[in-house]
């Protein structure tokens, strides 16, 4: 039993379990960014999703274990506790699983299925190193929104800013974690301070495309939004407000003290973040009831992450 618990930590380390609970508001934010109520459809982009970020995690650990080795000689695969064979069989294996969800969704989720599944190897085996690396990890989140959008309804432009939002987000996140080993950078925790305000002020504000006409107005005042409005607006703005106090902190101590024990902190709350601001693009979108259910992901990767590192 004990040798199971240890095999089953592994892994679960190795795949980045708590961060798992970041991954489906990535297609149900697509699905409000498009317009569109979720169904069976979304679902499948969900499972696909899911197969391809672990896909991404295990082929990371692959690629990366000689260097881990000397950094990181914990994690999974230098330790010896998972072999670099069975990590890249599972990597290949997700793939495949998360290319034959999206099919089933339609060809159009299956095309974008594929460019994301393209880019997340792209970037573990080669990218990551390189000054694109922070760019194709967000191509990669931004992505992963579209899958949503284009399972669950027909190809729009709608989309297109939430996963833009989404996309800076993760670029931000991405610069920081190019550090985390060794630290020494003030300038990428700072910039991702600065992307991170700038992406919840821009999605605090009201779509174009979903505003609501003014009610009528009295003479001499100005015109007033009708109720339900005003309080989605404020539901969305606070919800913004706490995606951008999540990693503010941890940025800022790592932009003053670039140590990778502070460094690593900011790259976990950066993490942990994408689950607000996938709320607030789904409020953002008119559709409460999907941020609010995606709020509730937050409580349990939080208290996941307290037993498996989502870096």
């Amino acid at each position: 039993m004990a040798g199971g618990g240890t095999v089953r930590a592994a892994w679960a380390e190795l795949l980045r379990v708590s961060a798992l609970f970041t991954v489906p508001g990535d297609a149900l934010a697509g699905a409000a960014a498009a317009g569109t109520r979720p169904n069976r459809h979304t679902l499948l982009a969900v499972g696909s999703s899911l197969c391809l970020y672990e896909a991404g995690m295990t082929l990371n650990d692959w690629a990366d274990r000689d260097e881990d080795a000397l950094d990181r000689p914990h994690r999974p695969l230098p330790s010896g506790r998972i072999t670099p064979r069975a990590a890249l069989t599972a990597s290949v294996t997700l793939t495949a699983a998360g290319l034959g969800l999206a099919a089933r969704a339609g060809r159009p989720s299956l095309v974008v299925a594929t460019a994301l599944a393209a880019t997340v190897w792209s970037y573990d085996l080669h990218l990551k190193h390189t000054p694109a690396g922070p760019a194709a990890m967000a191509a990669a989140r931004g992505l992963d929104l579209l899958l949503g959008a284009t399972a669950t309804g027909p190809l729009s432009p709608r989309p297109l800013p939430s996963a833009a939002l989404l996309a800076a987000h993760t670029w931000a996140v991405t610069t920081v974690s190019r550090h985390e080993t060794r630290g020494g950078s003030s300038r990428a925790p700072s910039l991702a301070l600065v992307a991170t305000l700038g992406v919840a002020v821009t999605a605090a504000r009201p779509r174009p495309s979903v505003r609501r006409p003014p009610s009528p107005s009295v003479p001499g005042r100005p015109a007033a939004a009708p109720l339900g409005v005003t309080a989605g607006r404020l539901l969305t703005a606070a919800v913004a407000a706490g995606y951008a106090r999540t990693p503010a902190a941890p940025y800022l101590h790592a932009a003053l003290h670039p140590s990778p024990p502070l460094v690593q902190r900011s790259v976990g709350a950066g993490i942990r973040a994408l689950i607000p601001l996938q709320a607030t693009l789904a409020l953002r979108a008119g559709a409460p009831g999907t941020g609010l259910a995606l709020l509730a992901l937050a409580p349990l990767a939080r208290a996941l992450a307290r037993k498996v590192s989502p870096t």
